[in-house]
């Protein structure tokens, strides 16, 4: 995964480093939507100086994970029904047309990846599923894994790259949310799975449709998003 995605690099600098850490905070919620970003704080925080951490802060704008209010600084992005909605839409765009084109091209190695994938899903799924969400973050981290496994044999660097920047959007609204739908989650990462090992795009991206509108709606019942 790119710098931009959930699975991060060893960083190489201090601003890397520093950009890793608020990044991931704000996309697991740490960092809540509207949070004033206080240059000052933040070095306290993450270890960077402030010319530093404007680049950071303007870098994560980029990305639309930050807002700049003019000569007021920058705080968190907030949420909306109406955003988590679009972004949801473009990554069932995204994840069915790469899925499409990974499962034409997916190999032996390819099929493997995706099955120790699911693994890896399935168990923590299993452990959320007693009632344990002391690992929440891991749980996403290897949702996340396990659709990027999907569309991995995609061939499409750029494809992978934005989609895997539009599910770290999704991903923090479902943070925000704590939203975990349980069973019929895990039952579509199965069918996800069953589609991939028979090659069944078509049947893949139905299941997709409905695991993404799913989640969409179960993290609007929960009202913490308005």
């Amino acid at each position: 995964m790119t710098d931009d995605t959930l699975v991060i690099p060893q960083p190489t600098t201090i601003g890397e480093s520093a950009y890793q850490k608020i990044r991931s905070d704000i996309v697991f919620g740490r960092l809540l939507p509207g949070r004033k970003l206080k240059l000052e704080r933040l070095k306290a925080d993450y270890g960077a100086s402030i010319s530093t951490l404007r680049e950071i802060l303007n870098r994560l704008h980029s990305e639309r994970l930050v807002v700049a209010e003019g000569q007021k600084g920058f705080e968190v992005a907030p949420v909306s029904i109406a955003n988590l909605r679009e972004i949801a839409a473009l990554r069932q765009l995204l994840e069915c047309r790469a899925l499409e084109q990974s499962f034409r091209a997916g190999d032996m190695e390819w099929e493997g990846r995706v099955v120790a994938a699911h693994h890896r899903l399935a168990r923590m799924e299993e452990r959320m599923a007693d009632g344990d969400r002391s690992h929440t973050e891991e749980w996403k981290r290897y949702d996340w894994q396990f659709h990027q496994a999907l569309i991995s044999a995609c061939g499409s660097k750029m494809l992978i790259d934005n989609h895997a920047a539009v599910f770290d959007k999704y991903l923090r609204y479902q943070m925000i949310a704590l939203s975990y739908r349980g069973e019929i989650a895990a039952n579509e990462h199965a069918l996800l799975l069953e589609s991939a090992l028979a090659r069944d795009a078509a049947r893949a991206c139905e299941v997709l449709t409905r695991h993404v509108a799913g989640g969409v709606e179960h993290a609007l019942a929960t009202g913490t998003i308005s």
